[in-house]
């Protein structure tokens, strides 16, 4: 594909005097009021403003309303100098983030390890201490995350991948949980209750940096499926399984009843996965009748959090609702919604995705104690033998139920198997009064650190050790060729330029110019060579050029309004129609491309194809398969003016029934081919035949010339 601009930092020098700089402010944000030192105190656990209430005085007492009033007074100071000292913190942490984003980007390593580094420099230079109260990361954070992975994570992909998702999800944790805390239990001399306390906890996988990391590496999709999808559905298994053992660790092992428990945990995570369903499906079908990219937007931002809290107040699974919530919305609910919004909605949803991953990994580094780390460092090295052996028998034993799965595939998922956010947030909302939380928690902070360091660095080199990088021969050699044509067409520019400024003289310029265009010339033949033979390779850059085309265009249209030049009506008109076209997967440039280097026929009949909103990308995709020409055209029913599609499909003789075939089989219903011909069309155009589909309304009409544009 065409090479992407990437941003440029300054020298090294220049990166040093930056983090100084950065490091200075963060000081000085952290520094609290009236204090000479740096050392400051964020409390997360307790509320930044109150509202204070006059003091009752007690029998015999008397309160003077002066002494009330400055107390409130005093009161209300202090808790709004905490909430501007939080605000400065939060501030100088999205910096931060942006700037930890920009390095790793530029040395190609994860962008939350990364975070989870700064974080612990932090800690020991600032002397932060941080105390981070569980349900800000599980009820503020989480929600968001898990909510971001799902909307994105197409059912077909879903279904296709299901058995091998669910059995490392459910069985997986479960056996997880088991392994470690029978390992730990035997080589720690932790209670077995608390062990398997701490094999929950740590039995939620967390891969998203790797995950990030795969996709700009160009790793099979599908494996890439199978690791979200593990992630999506163990997080809400790993918490009911620990809210389970939580309360076993309590009560004692006298009170344990398999029977009830297996009961509960089907209860809850049953329960979660129906709240879960029901509120996506009515949130979706509330945005399938507004039009409003704002309200829609708001929606899903209700369902994210609506969901965990609704499960949560029902005692049921909050993060397995967000999940089912999350698929729900993000599948059915796009079918409803216009151009304009699926792209806000987007990346809207990428946006808060990136700022719940910030916020907890670098909660994560401030959180983490090393010195109290290294003073426990045998229980920790227990405690990451356990995960890892665990880990590897879960996998490649669990696996074999779906042979189909690659023996390297397996190697990734083993080691893809990162703790983070759902493991910090179980080990901190371990209760005080439970024997062992402390050692528990050191144990999860060291396996949680662990796994994002030296697993999450040792990814990459492992995934091209592998061979798992689709970066073929071809790709190679037509980035190769194309950066030399660039090169070569730059550098006849600059000596272009230069001779019109006279700093190359004309008997020069003229012998040079016929040799640089020659050479220039040669090398775009050869980038033309190499795209020609493969057509993946032409289509995604033709794919490219056309987005580009389309941003500028919705640039130039944002700028008109902007300046008056058109209406907010007009504007909206013409931008839903660039978004829309933005918006299009299925552009079928194989089919095009092929059509166009490949002797046809003419075009003689053209078919216009009304198919109703819900059958638009199924209908696509089996018509580009054809090698037929669409064109789609936004459009309205008059039932209920539901929203639908016109495809203008230009016909072959001889295709007609291969195209009513395919959208017979691409729409909802059967289709019944109807061969009676209009009555009452205007005599001046031919006489359309109308087919009829389940999702669609075929006219078919005989012209004498087509052309696409």
């Amino acid at each position: 594909m065409p090479p992407k601009h990437r941003p440029t930092l300054p020298p090294r020098s220049g990166r040093i005097v930056l983090a100084a700089v950065l490091a200075l402010a963060l000081l000085t944000a952290c520094r609290p009021a009236g204090t000479s030192d740096l050392r400051g105190q964020i409390d997360f656990e307790s509320p930044a403003l109150s509202i204070s209430a006059e003091e009752t005085p007690l029998p015999g007492e008397t309160l003077p309303t002066e002494q009330a009033e400055a107390a409130a007074e005093a009161e209300f100071e202090e808790s709004n100098e905490q909430f501007l000292l939080l605000e400065e913190l939060i501030i100088g942490l999205l910096f931060l983030a942006v700037l930890v984003g920009i390095v790793a980007h530029r040395l190609r390593v994860p962008y939350t390890v990364g975070l989870v580094l700064i974080g612990l420099v932090l800690t020991l230079s600032v002397q932060l201490n941080v105390r981070v109260a569980p349900n800000l990361i599980l009820a503020l954070l989480v929600p968001p995350l898990i909510f971001e992975a799902a909307f994105h994570l197409n059912f077909n992909h879903l279904r296709e991948n299901l058995v091998p998702i669910l059995v490392l999800a459910v069985p997986g944790v479960i056996l997880t949980t088991l392994l470690v805390s029978g390992i730990v239990a035997w080589g720690t001399g932790l209670a077995l209750p608390l062990a398997l306390v701490f094999g929950a906890l740590v039995s939620a996988t967390d891969p998203v940096s790797v995950v990030a990391l795969f996709r700009t590496m160009g790793v099979p999709r599908r494996l890439i499926v199978l690791l979200e999808g593990e992630s999506l559905f163990n997080d809400g298994t790993a918490i009911v399984v620990y809210d389970l053992v939580l309360a076993l660790a309590l009560s004692g092992l006298a009170s344990f009843n398999l029977a009830y428990s297996l009961l509960d945990f089907a209860r809850v995570a049953g329960g979660g996965l129906v709240v879960g369903l029901v509120l996506g499906g009515v949130v979706s079908q509330m945005i399938s009748r507004i039009d409003d990219y704002l309200i829609e937007t708001t929606l899903t931002s209700v369902l994210a959090y609506g969901a965990y809290l609704v499960a949560e107040v029902l005692g049921v699974s909050g993060v397995l609702a967000v999940v089912a919530a999350g698929l729900i919305n993000g599948n059915i609910g796009p079918r409803g919604m216009s151009p304009t919004t699926r792209i806000v909605v987007y990346n809207f949803w990428e946006y808060a995705g990136f700022l719940a991953n910030s916020f907890i990994f670098l909660l994560i580094g401030l959180r983490i104690d090393l010195a109290v780390l290294y003073g426990n460092w045998p229980l920790i090295l227990w405690a990451i033998g356990a995960v890892l052996l665990a880990r590897a028998i879960g996998v490649y034993g669990l696996s074999q139920i779906e042979r189909d799965i690659p023996i390297k595939w397996r190697h990734v998922l083993y080691w893809g198997g990162l703790r983070g956010a759902i493991s910090l947030a179980l080990a901190l909302s371990l209760p005080g009064d439970l024997e062992g939380a402390h050692q528990v928690q050191v144990m999860a902070f060291g396996v949680v650190i662990f796994t994002l360091l030296a697993q999450g660095f040792s990814m990459a080199p492992l995934v091209r050790r592998l061979g798992l990088v689709e970066r073929g021969p071809a790709q190679q050699e037509y980035e190769r060729r194309h950066a030399r044509a660039v090169a070569s067409r730059v550098a006849y520019e600059h000596l272009e330029r230069r001779h019109r400024q006279g700093l190359i003289s004309d008997h020069s310029w003229s012998t040079l110019a016929p040799l640089l265009q020659g050479h220039t010339r040669s090398l775009a033949a050869a980038v033309k060579d190499v795209i020609t033979s493969n057509l993946d390779l032409e289509a995604e850059e033709l794919d490219t050029a056309r987005r580009e085309s389309l941003r500028a265009q919705r640039s130039a249209l944002t700028r008109l309004f902007r300046d008056g030049v058109i209406s907010e009506e007009i504007y909206a008109q013409l931008a839903s129609e660039v978004d829309a076209a933005l918006t299009e997967s299925q552009l079928g440039w194989p089919e095009l491309i092929g059509q166009a280097v490949s002797p046809h026929g003419p075009v003689n009949r053209l078919m216009a194809a009304i198919v109703q909103q819900q059958d638009v990308e199924s209908a696509i995709s089996s018509l580009t398969k054809l090698g037929v020409v669409i064109t789609c055209l936004p459009s309205t029913g008059a039932y209920l003016s539901k929203r639908n599609t016109t495809l203008l499909i230009g016909l072959m003789q001889g295709q007609e029934e291969a195209v009513v075939r395919a959208l017979s089989n691409s729409c909802r219903q059967r289709v019944e081919y109807l061969a009676q011909l209009l009555v009452e069309y205007p005599s001046f155009m031919p006489e359309p035949v109308p087919v009829t589909v389940g999702g669609a309304t075929i006219f078919v009409i005989e012209i004498e010339r087509f052309e696409a544009f």
